[in-house]
């Protein structure tokens, strides 16, 4: 009877969750890959099969377990065996007090599966006095997401990707820190992160501990890890001088975590997701005015954070609402210098309004230089205007356009002066001499470049000159095939060049299923976003966050060098830094330059 029972509950289990997963949706990649789980997964999720053959003949050689420190500038290969040689049995690291730095380790299960987990121990001074409390590690393990390449004529990665014209392959690039436990199947290779956050009131002086790999609970190998803690501090991110400007999407983070815009939900979920942005220094809170601003070159267009509505009367009235949530909630998180406010002049010249006589959403057809578009715009910018000073925000509001005609841009520079003299105006886009004295926030392409004579004159007036990378760019560049060493390299090259900063089009404009495939239907994979959802980060990003911490060191020594008169450690670092103007760029050398001009800065 009691087995009859047994059976009985068991069938139904197995009924009730058959059911229970046919009722949930199964994802699906942009690439029209079916992911075998429920759609947008938080918590956890199963990486996509490899479409990698796993060499077999090479693991022949490598029959037991390889485990050592790796390199935070490489991406090991899933399906490949790492060599013992290109491993080190422990690692040596040095940090100022305040800088968050990073080490990578690595396994390759050459004998048996393994269920791998991580232990780590507090960081111990040699006098044992002082430490570093395992409490400011954090471990995670570096997960695998599906990758493409350049377009065919290796010239670039813009235009519209069918799947099957493009290699694909599965590349080391998410760092989750959530999933506590991972299985490295055998012949696999799995690598590991560590990050160390050196608190403030951390004493000089040289700190040692372990980080131990296990599986099932036995230990596989402690690798020891040192620190020397230079007396040194680094500002707090919110205070760097580097202006990083990341474009955030909200609506991709409502889509994925399925909350309702603007809900309660939807914000604490941003609260995780944000998190990354504001420890990096971001400067810029990225607001949308209007409707679709870049129609739909997301997978989640932008809604406008601006409620457009022609009254009864034939009257222009903004709601503000959304906007300010949006705005109080990102100057919570810390960043708190610049909104840029997007666009005037958006791809498709068409602004949605809520019409009361037809009480329905209508489309304004107009551009730039017609009575109409002066009209509507001057309306709405006044009133913006008005809004923004009564919340204490005009001065550091830009109304913001990109990648726009010189000509249409002076068309809209005049209607915006029209509206207040005083608003600030932000421009991403091509080198035109003729719109410096109106753009306070300039970023030119890489290739382009300020006089220093210009740039001069733009710090002097409290202009921000900065650059951007896009898919139009080899290398350097983020996608998630790129070396990561090359996302450290922009703020190496704006500390080079005079610049104040970087700015990318995209901080999470995730693809369908971010998490398992970094492909999408235009562009190479990865150019849509920096980070992961639920709050994880990636290898292009702790990189790109080490570069940023480099640069505000290089500002800080510098000052003091000339101050002191040593003009032998001036000149050797200006030296150092004429490695990143883009002129000797090379690609091969870029994680060697990056590694001896850190070196050089944790020497002072």
């Amino acid at each position: 009877m009691k087995t009859t029972y047994l059976r009985l509950s068991l069938i139904f289990f197995c009924l009730t969750f058959s059911f229970s997963f046919s009722q949930t949706k199964e994802g699906m990649t942009h690439s029209g890959q079916k992911t075998g789980q429920q759609k947008f997964p938080v918590q956890s999720f199963k990486e996509l099969e490899n479409p990698t053959p796993i060499p077999i003949q090479q693991w022949k050689k490598h029959t037991k377990n390889t485990i050592g420190w790796g390199d935070t500038h490489s991406r090991y290969k899933k399906e490949v065996p790492t060599s013992k040689a290109t491993l080190s049995e422990k690692i040596n690291l040095q940090a100022w007090k305040g800088e968050k730095v990073s080490a990578q380790w690595v396994v390759s299960a050459g004998r048996k599966d393994l269920n791998i987990s991580v232990e780590l121990s507090d960081l111990k001074e040699k006098s044992g006095n002082s430490k570093i409390s395992k409490n400011h590690m954090e471990s995670a393990f570096v997960r695998y997401v599906l990758t493409d390449e350049l377009n065919k004529d290796k010239k670039g990665a813009c235009g519209h990707r069918k799947p099957a014209d493009f290699d694909s392959s599965l590349v080391a690039d998410i760092i989750d820190p959530i999933t506590p436990t991972l299985k490295i199947a055998k012949h696999n290779t799995r690598p590991g992160w560590i990050s160390i956050e050196i608190p403030k009131n951390t004493k000089a002086g040289s700190y040692t501990g372990t980080v131990k790999i296990l599986s099932d609970n036995k230990t596989l190998k402690k690798l020891p890890i040192s620190i020397k803690v230079i007396d040194r501090i680094l500002p707090e991110a919110k205070d760097w001088d580097f202006h990083l400007d990341l474009w955030q999407n909200p609506y991709a983070v409502a889509r994925y975590h399925q909350t309702e815009l603007w809900s309660e939900a939807h914000f604490k979920a941003l609260e995780k997701e944000m998190g990354h942005y504001a420890n990096a220094g971001g400067k810029s809170i990225t607001a949308s005015i209007i409707d679709r601003p870049w129609d739909g070159q997301t997978h989640d267009p932008f809604n406008s954070m601006v409620r457009w509505t022609k009254t009864l009367d034939g009257q222009w009235h903004f709601n503000f609402e959304v906007f300010d949530k949006w705005v109080e909630f990102m100057m919570d998180q810390g960043i708190t210098k610049q909104i840029n406010a997007y666009t005037m002049i958006p791809w498709k010249l068409s602004f949605a309004y809520f019409d009361e006589a037809s009480n329905k959403t209508q489309h304004l057809e107009t551009q730039p230089g017609e009575k109409l578009y002066e009209e509507v715009w001057v309306a709405m910018l006044s009133s913006f205007a008005d809004h923004l000073k009564e919340k204490g925000w005009f001065e550091k509001t830009y109304i913001a356009m990109d990648e726009r005609p010189m000509e249409t841009m002076q068309e809209t520079i005049k209607v915006i002066h029209k509206a207040d003299k005083d608003f600030k105006i932000s421009f991403a886009g091509a080198k035109h001499p003729e719109l410096y004295p109106d753009v306070d926030d300039y970023c030119l392409t890489l290739e382009s470049e300020f006089s220093k004579a210009v740039l001069k004159e733009r710090k002097k007036s409290g202009k921000i000159s900065t650059f951007y990378t896009s898919c139009s760019h080899v290398a350097p560049n983020s996608f998630t095939f790129s070396s990561p060493a090359e996302s450290e390299w922009y703020a190496w090259h704006a500390a080079a060049t005079g610049l104040d900063g970087y700015l990318r089009w995209a901080y999470n404009s995730w693809v369908l299923e971010p998490l398992l495939d970094s492909r999408f239907t235009t562009w190479a994979a990865g150019d849509t976003y920096f980070v992961y959802p639920g709050g994880r980060s990636s290898l292009r990003f702790e990189n790109l966050q080490a570069g940023v911490q480099a640069f505000e060191k290089i500002q800080i020594l510098k000052d003091e060098f000339e101050k002191a008169g040593n003009n032998e450690a001036l000149n050797e670092l200006n030296k150092i830094l004429t490695n990143f103007e883009l002129e000797n760029f090379n690609k091969d050398l870029v994680s060697k330059n990056l590694k001896e001009a850190n070196e050089f800065l944790n020497s002072f």
